[in-house]
């Protein structure tokens, strides 16, 4: 599969540069920021506007298809933890309902590719890793603040050896 790294640690030295500021224009949004990430290995993309990024894989419920999505992440030792909070909208994001009806997804940190199981935390677990996520990314409160939704907070766990 990819290089073999610690998994989702962000404990690793990261690029030194900050992909945001890479190429004049370069918004590192949606699809770009996949095109990116993937063609560079992490290189950019992996930092954006300070946080960290991976790539998430999840098949579409509808579609079957593969649908990759760059998601801000925080390291929880092996796994990564990713908020479905969707700038405090009103809905969960459709990748969060992907990995709802199918858990099995692939995960991009850098250029390590691998197969992940993600999991919806539990309460206890979920205040715990919100302040990981928090930490990487303090928006997330205003999200919440804007929503009646609890925004659910997930940890991808590689899957197998």
């Amino acid at each position: 599969m990819g290089i073999q790294t610690s998994g989702c640690s962000a404990d690793a030295d990261p690029p030194r540069q900050e992909s945001f500021d890479l190429e004049p224009g370069l918004s590192l949004l949606g699809d770009e920021h996949v095109a990116r990430y993937r063609e560079t290995d992490g290189e950019v993309g992996y930092l954006w506007n300070g946080a960290t990024c991976l790539l998430l894989t999840t098949t579409g419920r509808s579609s079957g298809e593969p649908r990759t999505v760059p998601l801000i992440f925080a390291a929880d030792g092996e796994r990564c933890i990713v908020v479905a909070s969707m700038g405090g909208a009103p809905r969960h994001p459709n990748w969060y309902l992907n990995l709802s009806a199918d858990p099995g997804v692939e995960v991009q940190v850098r250029g390590d590719r691998f197969e992940a199981a993600a999991r919806t935390l539990d309460e206890a677990e979920r205040e715990r890793c919100w302040a990981l996520a928090v930490a990487v990314w303090p928006s997330y409160e205003e999200y919440a603040a804007r929503t009646e939704r609890v925004i659910p907070v997930v940890a991808l766990e590689r899957s197998g050896g």
